[in-house]
């Protein structure tokens, strides 16, 4: 395998008509890689850190998938006293459905949509995003980076994959030994194909004009890039 430069090769995830059941299992099986490789852990760390000493907060997620992502935030403020208002934006109605049964109701909305094509009446203060960004070409993560930070109040951060072989081996390895989802066992190792090098986000970064933002390596072979508003 060659690790120099990111994969463009397309996941089955982003194709149509995939049956519901495989969407579902799909989720299930990611919301678990999240909460036991540290996923989760990591993307409460990015809102903690924009949130500050905040006690009431809006925070929007685009590629929300089935809203696991979503559903840590909300179980974290709820054990830290903090009101949150989530919104999750997903192109898929079925993750939009599996997310609706998960979150609760009086706290979020949730939006089918192609992320640019959603607009706010009142910006989000937060946005973020989860295992999203390597689905798409460094020239529509431009485009992204400038969305982000056009569109949330106090800051936006990402959560997404190390291009590394020692990323790739193991979940190749782990998916096929444990996964029940040619979906997982499919795109988990060719998501890390697709995913970034430092030098890949300080490119993308410094090309969108994004300012200030820091990068930061976390494990498992994760980046957490967080742009703050002063």
């Amino acid at each position: 395998m060659n690790f120099s430069s990111r994969s463009y090769k397309k996941e089955l995830l982003d194709g149509d008509n995939i049956p519901f059941a495989d969407i579902q299992q799909n989720m299930q099986e990611l919301n678990f890689i999240n909460t036991y490789l540290g996923g989760h852990a990591i993307t409460i760390k990015g809102f903690k850190q924009i949130l500050a000493n905040r006690k009431k907060i809006t925070v929007c997620e685009i590629g929300c998938g089935g809203g696991d992502n979503l559903l840590a935030i909300y179980n974290w403020c709820r054990k830290s006293n903090i009101e949150v208002q989530l919104t999750g934006i997903d192109y898929n109605k079925d993750c939009i459905n599996i997310a609706a049964a998960r979150l609760p109701e009086t706290h979020t909305r949730l939006i089918t949509s192609d992320y640019k094509e959603s607009f706010f009446d009142n910006k989000p203060d937060i946005i973020f995003s989860s295992l999203f960004c390597h689905h798409f070409t460094n020239e529509e993560l431009l485009f992204m980076l400038i969305w982000m930070q056009e569109n949330a109040a106090a800051g936006f951060f990402i959560n997404d994959l190390h291009r590394h072989f020692l990323a790739f081996y193991p979940i190749k390895i782990l998916t096929r030994l444990f996964s029940k989802s040619y979906l997982v066992k499919n795109d988990a190792p060719l998501s890390v194909e697709r995913a970034f090098i430092k030098k890949d986000w300080i490119d993308l970064l410094e090309k969108s004009g994004v300012k200030p933002y820091t990068i930061t390596w976390k494990w498992a072979f994760r980046w957490l890039i967080i742009s703050q508003v002063a």
